[in-house]
């Protein structure tokens, strides 16, 4: 057999492994072969959550500007929260009014540094959480660049008032959602390419 592989080119087996030299598998079964399908699915993922926090956001800020801006707030659970216009022109939850243009930089780099992490993206659960805050930082971003008072310095619309809190809007609480749980998965070591490290 042997003197046959040889003759032939056929490689022997090494000792003991069982794999059959032409498939690479034990048993002589093929070998699913490592290609970008998976990080394609990733890939989609994160598209997907982000176009959905994005609409979301979107039509949330068009539809309160259109029938809420200029009037009274609207109590969805009496005081304890209510929808009311604000045009905030600092960072998430009104921080940091005197920044605009900073802030928008940084939403742009955000979003340069999530799609070069999407390039190697296997893991479902880090997909979910760059979507989240991929989609709102775009949502965001679309205030500061098109809303008065210009562009790059544009107010972003926010209208969620709880009790006792900062006035948001769904592209706030997107971006939180996923830092959140960007964190999680780090604590847990999970890797955006779906291997697992335990320091």
């Amino acid at each position: 057999m042997a003197e046959a592989e040889r003759i032939t080119g056929t490689p022997e087996p090494e000792p003991g492994t069982g794999a059959d030299p032409t498939t690479g598998s034990e048993g002589g079964g093929p070998v699913e072969p490592e290609t970008g399908g998976r990080g394609k699915r990733r890939i989609g993922a994160l598209l997907l959550v982000a176009l959905v926090v994005y609409l979301l956001d979107l039509g949330s800020k068009l539809l309160v500007v259109a029938k809420l801006e200029h009037h009274e707030p609207i109590e969805v659970i009496g005081t304890l929260l209510q929808f009311t216009v604000i045009r905030n022109r600092g960072a998430a939850f009104s921080m940091g009014e005197a920044l605009t243009i900073f802030l928008t930089i940084i939403a742009a780099v955000v979003i340069l540094v999530i799609i070069r992490i999407a390039r190697k993206l296997y893991s479902l659960p880090w997909a979910i959480a760059l979507g989240l805050l991929l989609g709102g930082a775009f949502g965001n971003l679309t205030d500061r660049l098109f809303r008065s008072p210009g562009v790059f310095e544009g107010a972003v619309v926010d209208f969620i008032a709880p009790a006792h809190f900062a006035v948001f809007n769904l592209a706030d609480s997107g971006i939180v959602c996923g830092g959140i749980l960007i964190v999680i998965l780090s604590f847990r070591g999970l890797d955006p390419d779906g291997t697992v490290h335990k320091d």
